[in-house]
Formats: structure tokens, C-alpha cells, sequence
């Protein structure tokens, strides 16, 4: 058995009586009550609670030992046990808000570790001590309440919570109001429930439009709100008095006035200020006006600004000086939203409104605007069709209209510019272009003379009873049929006549009684009122055209008839019906004979451009191998050079040409300094400027291309000293040659050529053809 606080098992004298009867009683445990330990305790620590032992430890040594949370397991070490005393104690001192109870185990084992005793529960509870406030989740609290509101109207809840025990005055919370902010209209507008924290009001005379918004300290406390004991704290409550449409729009004035001109819409011509005491921009507080009486046509409507609340009157229909000239409104406001149970308008939502019209000069108009007549149309000119006049909307004004012509694309019509009237410049013509399905129309135009001048536009519309002044024409000009009657073959033509009903068909055709060849060669009939077939009354007819006269007779009254001709090319046709080829060049007019010469024609035409070709071949031919100026056995082509490279002399036959070269840049002759020039460089002087030549020239064309150069030389007055035909360049001074400029390229007067058979076998051909050699 087991002890608590030095006291032994219970019988245990009985029990050794018992043994020495020879009876024996059941081992009953012993039962540790639960043990209250205070939180936030002081000491000092270790502090004892408990003295558990063992009745066994008078023959046997034991260990005592605990387990649980708080012993062997986190919290650690806030409980421990004397292990041979078996006094149990507390280490530290313990919160309630962090654990409210413990439930340890205690152990008694031998030395050897063997179990002695069966674990006794050991359970510990922390006992409350009153440490913590009243705590409320915000510090500022947002609630409303309708203005006007009744006492005990609900307006908001706040909470506060303790975390000390709530089943013990420790964490009983009670609540009061501390302050209200503003007084008005009494201290006292609220009061709070102090176990729930309810807030309701307690007075009348909310007013939104006096105090908008409330502030309520509240404090809350617990120990039952004994505020000697308890623990206190406070948060602000902000009570906002909502709006109610407790306040009717006013107008500000009793009376409007505005003014708009005639005519005009969309124009503000008033506009009417209202007071209202509602929250702003809210549907308490929005206006809406409406006109009851005095515009029962609807000219004019009102519009609320939204940032001003005021009443725009506008117009909306356009309204007439001449009819009224003020209007005389009466304007009722409301809000958008009704009004609050048990409030009345007020006597100022209702205003009149004077609106003035300003008369303006209005445009004149015609009345009949477009006017329609009726005429029969080629009335000659000078007619007077109708009086065209416009009225004056002005009637308070005395103006006069004057009239023109404004659009009058045939120019057909005048008008009398003070009275209106129309009258014809030209004849009518139903058949113009300018008549669009029998009418035509002009537009006039109407001034008067207010300031500023007004003018309006009308149109007049001619309708034009067509008379039978076109005769009819047929379709078509021109057509074939074939040579042989056929029983289909034939021509149809059509009537056409630029007039319309009853003046045009049925039409009546007929061919013409002179000359009896029509009537005897062709035949028409009729297929309806339009149409008719022309066709051969012969067996057979020449091959040819034919202009073939048909009568067309219109239904008018009177019938006008019109010669109409048809030219006819009769053909031969094949198998058909078709005309042939050769049978449409006879029906043009051409017999067989002509056809025939017209080919054989082509035939030598196409044999003389061939025969030409080949002359003109030939004779390139004979070019390529005609002498130049020589025999061809004497022919020197091969020395013949381009003078512009000139070589060294019959002396030097190894000579590198690209030295002979004209340079394409002069730089590096400028650049020497004077004196020194090299013996192939061209002078830096102008040169005329002669015919452009070919660089290779064709081998017949050279005799006349000397020829125009020794022309052009002659006859150039600018000429440079060195010679035209072939252009040397400047050979340098102290040549063993003379200078070839010095030659004359007249052809006229003797020259001695002698002096050329002395200057080797080169020049012997030139010393041959100009001096008068031996070959010549």
C-alpha cells in the first residue's frame, strides 16, 4: 500500500490481527484526491504538494518516480519527485491561460526496477487567479443608426473578451458607457446592455442634419464589473446618424424667368435652384422637376444638373413667335426617393416659370413646297406656266420677298422677282434629257429683306402631257439575208419613237411605191405593233447591197411616218443559211474578176519585198569584198593604225603600244614642272570638236569619213595646229621628225611627194598614190 503526507494505509492494524487469526483481508489502493495548485504562485520553488510512499518500504528500498506532461514530457520539469522520499513538488510558478490541469502518473519500483506498486493518477488543476483585462478585438467600432429612429432602436454590438476563467467572477465582463461626444441633443442618446454589449438609443431627436456622427467611449470590466476588483479596459464606438428624406426640396424663389428665340431647340432658357437639407448626391437629395401646367404641347422639359441639383429648363421643341409669344410653366420638385413617413412637402416645391420668346427673323416658304402643274409640252417660250410666290412667317414684320432662280438645268424658265411668276424662256421638250419620267424641275429661290436676310428654297414640278412631235425610227441600220428566197429567212426591224402613249404604236410598215423595184425585189409584214420582217418577194437576187426604203407610221394624232433606210447586203449563204466568205466580199460590191486581181496584187507585192531582201543581201555581200582604195591585191588594211597610238618609226618594230596610250587623266602632266614633257603627250590646249567616229569604221565608208574631216578642218576657224584628220599626240620638242601640223589639208596647189620614196619600203605605197611613182 501506499501513503499521502505520512499517513499509512487504512487497516493496516486490523490486518495484522487478522494475520495472527489465520484470516487475511483483500490490499485495497490508496486514492490521492486531485490537487489545487494556484497559478502565478510566488514560492518559493521547489514548493511541495504531494508525499506519496509505499508500504513496502520498510522491508525493501524504493524508487519513486512520475511521468506525464509537465513531467516527462514538454512542459518539462514544472512537476518532480523525491525519488526515496517520494515528495512530489512544483518547480515554477504555473499560468492557468496556458494550461488549466495536469495529469501525472507516479511509479514505485525495487532497486532491481521491478514494479512494487501499481501507478497511482495523480491530477493536478491550476487554479484561476484574476491576471488578465477585458480585451476588445478593435479599439475603434463603426455602426449607424437612422436618423429620426425611436428609443430602443438597436444601433450596434460590441464584445470584449477575458481570458481568465468565465465560470468564476474572473472572466465576467460587464460594460457602461463612459462619454458620449457630441451632448447634443442630450448627454445620454445611448446606453449599452452590460452583459451583451448591445448599444441601443434611449432618447428621440436624432437628427443627421444637426449631428451627423456620435462617439461613445465604452469600457468594459470583468470581476462582474466590480470596478474595486476588476480589471478594465475601453474602445470607441462611432455611431454615424444615417439620412432620411426628412427635409422636401425648396425652390429658392417663388419665380422664374428665362427667354429663348423662335426656332431654337436644345437651348437652356432657365434655370431654377432648389435647397435641400438631405445628404448631398444621395437619392434623398436629388431633384427631380416636372412641369404640371402651361406647356401642354411639351416644348420644354427640365433636366437635373447632378453636381448643382438645379433645374435646366431646355427646349425641346422649337416654338413659334408669331403663335406664343411667353409661356407661362408651373414647376413642381421632388426627390428621387420619397418622402420620410410623417413629413409633409413643402409649400415652396412648387414655382412659376416665365418664359419669354424672341422673335427672329424667320426664313420665307413656300407653301406647296414642291408645287406639281401640268402642261402640255413645246408650249412656246414667253408662257406664263404659274405664280411660284412664298409667305412671310414675319407677320409683325413688314418685309418684302424678292425672287430668283436657283436651279433650272435646261434653262427652260424665268420668274418675276417681286411677284413669282414663271414664265417660259424656251419650248418645252418632254423628250430632253433634263425630263426625268415626264417631269421636269427647277428650284427657286425666296429673300426677304430683315436683318440678317432670310431665304428658303422651293421646287416647282412640270409635268409634261406628251404631243406627237417625234416620228419613228427603225432598227436596224444595216443587215444581210441570202441570195435565195427562204421561207425563214428575213429581217427583222423594230419601231422605236422617242414619244410615249398614245403616240407611238402600233406602228404601220410599208415599203415606198417608188421606185417599183422595192415593191417587186422585197416585202414586209407585220408581226406585231413594234415589229416587222423584211424579207425578198424573188426567188433570187443579185448578190450585193441594196438600200432598201421602209415607211414607219406612228398612232398618234396626227400620225407622224418616217422614211426610214435599210441597208440590206444580199450574200450567198451556205447549207445554214449563213453567208459565205467570198459570198460577203461579192455581197460588198466586188464580182469575181476583182477578188481575183485583188490576190494576184498581194501575190506580187509579197515576190517584190522578197526579191528586194535579197538584193539588199547581195549587195552587203559585194561591201564585205569591194577594194577600199586599192586593188585587192595592193590592199594595206593591215597597216593601217589608229593614229591616235602613234609607234616609234620604221626603225623600232619592237615597241610596247600601251606606252602610246592617250592617259585617261591628265594630273601627272600638269603636275610637272615646265620644260619637261614626255614626246607621246597630247598639249593641254581645247580641241574643236568634230564628228564622232566609229572605232572600227566599215572598209567603204573611210573615203568619206576623210573626206567630212578635211572639211570640218577647213572650214574650222579654231583649229589647232596639229593636224584634224587623224589627231597625233604631241610628239615633244627635239623630235628627228618634223611636226605632220605644219602639212597643208588644203587640197589645193602642188606638193612635191618625191621625198616619200626616201623613207623606206613603208611608205612606198603613199610615195606611189602622191608622187607619181612608177605603179601609177
Amino acid at each position: 500500500g501506499k501513503k499521502e503526507r505520512g499517513r499509512r494505509k487504512r487497516g493496516s492494524k486490523h490486518h495484522q490481527s487478522s494475520s495472527s487469526k489465520g484470516l487475511r483481508r483483500q490490499k485495497r489502493d490508496w486514492v490521492i484526491p486531485p490537487i489545487n495548485v494556484p497559478e502565478n504562485s510566488r514560492g518559493p520553488f521547489p514548493q511541495m504538494l504531494v508525499s506519496i510512499r509505499s508500504d513496502q518500504d520498510r522491508n525493501i528500498s524504493i524508487r519513486y518516480s512520475i511521468t506525464g506532461v509537465g513531467a516527462d514530457q514538454p512542459p518539462n520539469e514544472v512537476f518532480s519527485i523525491d525519488p526515496v522520499a517520494g515528495k512530489m513538488f512544483v518547480t515554477k510558478p504555473l499560468d492557468r491561460e496556458r494550461r488549466s490541469s495536469y495529469h501525472l502518473r507516479a511509479h514505485a519500483v525495487n532497486m532491481n526496477g521491478e514494479r512494487v506498486e501499481s501507478p497511482i493518477d495523480l491530477y493536478i488543476y491550476v487554479i484561476d487567479m484574476n491576471d488578465n483585462r477585458p480585451e476588445f478585438k478593435n479599439q475603434v467600432y463603426n455602426g449607424s443608426v437612422d436618423e429620426g429612429s425611436k428609443p430602443g432602436t438597436f444601433v450596434m454590438h460590441l464584445a470584449a473578451f477575458d481570458n481568465d476563467d468565465n465560470t468564476t467572477a474572473n472572466g465576467m465582463v460587464r460594460y457602461r458607457i463612459l462619454s458620449q461626444t457630441p451632448h447634443s441633443p442630450i448627454p445620454n442618446m445611448f446606453t449599452i446592455n452590460s452583459e451583451t454589449g448591445d448599444i441601443v438609443t434611449v432618447a428621440a431627436g436624432l437628427d443627421r442634419e444637426k449631428v451627423s456622427q456620435y462617439s461613445i467611449i465604452v469600457q468594459a470590466t470583468d470581476m462582474e464589473g466590480n470596478l474595486n476588483f476588476g480589471l478594465s479596459n475601453t474602445a470607441t464606438a462611432i455611431i454615424s446618424v444615417t439620412d432620411i428624406n426628412d427635409n422636401p426640396p425648396e425652390l429658392t424663389s417663388r419665380t422664374f424667368s428665362g427667354e429663348v428665340p423662335e426656332n431654337r431647340v436644345n437651348v437652356v432658357v432657365a434655370n431654377l435652384t432648389v435647397i435641400d437639407r438631405d445628404q448631398p448626391h444621395s437619392p434623398n437629395w436629388n431633384a427631380v422637376y416636372r412641369i404640371i401646367s402651361g406647356d401642354p404641347i411639351g416644348h420644354f422639359t427640365i433636366i437635373t444638373d447632378q453636381h448643382t441639383n438645379d433645374g435646366m429648363v431646355t427646349v425641346v421643341k422649337p416654338v413659334d413667335f408669331e403663335q406664343n409669344r411667353a409661356f407661362m410653366l408651373t414647376v413642381v420638385v421632388n426627390n428621387q426617393a420619397p418622402l420620410a413617413s410623417g413629413i409633409q412637402s413643402s409649400l415652396q416645391s412648387t414655382s412659376g416659370v416665365t418664359i419669354s420668346v424672341v422673335d427672329i427673323n424667320e426664313p420665307p416658304y413656300f407653301p406647296t413646297n414642291p408645287k406639281s402643274i401640268r402642261f402640255e409640252e413645246g408650249v412656246p417660250a414667253g408662257t406664263s406656266l404659274t405664280t411660284f410666290s412664298a409667305s412671310d412667317p414675319d407677320r409683325f414684320m413688314q418685309q418684302s420677298i424678292r425672287y430668283s432662280k436657283l436651279a433650272d438645268p435646261a434653262d427652260w424658265l424665268s420668274i418675276n422677282n417681286t411677284n413669282g411668276q414663271i414664265i417660259t424662256t424656251a419650248t418645252l421638250d418632254r423628250e430632253s434629257i433634263y425630263v426625268k419620267n415626264n417631269i421636269y424641275e427647277a428650284t427657286f429661290l425666296a429673300v426677304d429683306n430683315g436683318s440678317p436676310m432670310a431665304s428658303g428654297t422651293g421646287t416647282l414640278q412640270i409635268y409634261l402631257i406628251d404631243v406627237n412631235d417625234n416620228a419613228p425610227s427603225l432598227l436596224p441600220r444595216e443587215s444581210q439575208i441570202c441570195e435565195r428566197i427562204n421561207r425563214n429567212a428575213g429581217i427583222n426591224i423594230t419601231a422605236a419613237d422617242t414619244d410615249t402613249d398614245p403616240n407611238v404604236g402600233p406602228f404601220v410598215f410599208e415599203l415606198p411605191t417608188f421606185p417599183a423595184s422595192i415593191r417587186r425585189n422585197w416585202t414586209v409584214s407585220r408581226l406585231n405593233g413594234d415589229y416587222a420582217r423584211l424579207s425578198l418577194r424573188t426567188q433570187y437576187l443579185e448578190p450585193g447591197v441594196y438600200e432598201v426604203p421602209v415607211i414607219v407610221t406612228d398612232s398618234g394624232n396626227p400620225p407622224l411616218s418616217n422614211r426610214s433606210i435599210i441597208k440590206v447586203k444580199v450574200c450567198p449563204c451556205d447549207e445554214n443559211g449563213d453567208c459565205t466568205l467570198v459570198g460577203a466580199v461579192a455581197a460588198a460590191g466586188l464580182g469575181t474578176g476583182a477578188i481575183i486581181a485583188i490576190l494576184v496584187c498581194i501575190i506580187i507585192l509579197l515576190s517584190m519585198v522578197l526579191v528586194f531582201v535579197l538584193w539588199m543581201k547581195r549587195r552587203e555581200k559585194e561591201r564585205q569584198t569591194k577594194q577600199l582604195l586599192i586593188d585587192p591585191e595592193d590592199d594595206v588594211r593591215d597597216n593601217i593604225l589608229k593614229y591616235d597610238e602613234e609607234g616609234g618609226g620604221e626603225e623600232d618594230q619592237d615597241y610596247d603600244l600601251s606606252q602610246l596610250q592617250q592617259p585617261d587623266s591628265l594630273e601627272h602632266i600638269i603636275s610637272k614642272p615646265p620644260g619637261v614633257r614626255r614626246v607621246d603627250e597630247r598639249p593641254i590646249i581645247p580641241e574643236s570638236q568634230y564628228p564622232i567616229r566609229p572605232v572600227v569604221p566599215h572598209p567603204g565608208d573611210i573615203g568619206d569619213f576623210i573626206n567630212e574631216g578635211l572639211r570640218a578642218a577647213d572650214n574650222d576657224p579654231t583649229a589647232p595646229p596639229y593636224d584634224s584628220l587623224l589627231v597625233f599626240d604631241y610628239e615633244g620638242s627635239g623630235s628627228t621628225v618634223g611636226s605632220v601640223s605644219s602639212l597643208n589639208s588644203s587640197s589645193t596647189g602642188d606638193q612635191d611627194y618625191d621625198y616619200l620614196n626616201d623613207w623606206g619600203p613603208r611608205f612606198k605605197k603613199l610615195a606611189d598614190m602622191y608622187g607619181g611613182g612608177d605603179d601609177e
